[in-house]
């Protein structure tokens, strides 16, 4: 019973949660970054290439083996896919830019909250009492 006490307290400790909920709303965010480049970024630039779409792109090495008689593929072929890198290329460049965005925001905020000047400090019980007996015997004089 140890074992499951002990696991339980690591996966309710903070970090892990917050790992947990990082991770879960980054593999959001990476379907929707894949989704604008395959979808939205993409297409003009295969139209600004001449319609070339990059996912289209392969470096053959070797032709798939068929045979004649039966039309079935005997060996796949082989192939660099050049273009599903460059997607990939793409994608990561926007992740990384959208989080170096992000980070760079936060920095900000936290440079801004350090330069706020602290609240002066309340003066001490004593100071207040002597300023309290001097404005009693200024009002008494």
């Amino acid at each position: 019973m140890g074992m499951i006490s002990e696991f339980k307290e690591f996966a309710m400790r903070g970090n892990v949660m917050d790992m947990a909920v990082g991770i879960v709303i980054g593999a959001a965010f990476g379907g929707i970054v894949k989704s604008f480049v395959a979808d939205v970024i993409m297409p003009p630039i295969g139209i600004l290439t001449g319609g070339v779409d990059f996912s289209d792109i392969v470096l053959p090495l070797q032709d798939a083996v068929i045979n004649p008689e039966t039309k079935e593929v005997v060996t796949a072929a082989v192939a660099i896919n050049l273009g599903t890198f460059i997607n990939t290329v793409i994608n990561f460049l926007i992740i990384a830019f959208a989080i170096f965005m992000v980070i760079k925001v936060m920095n900000n905020l936290k440079k801004k909250e350090e330069e706020k000047p602290a609240e002066p400090k309340a003066p001490p019980k004593e100071e207040v009492l002597l300023e309290e007996i001097r404005d009693i015997l200024k009002a008494k004089g």
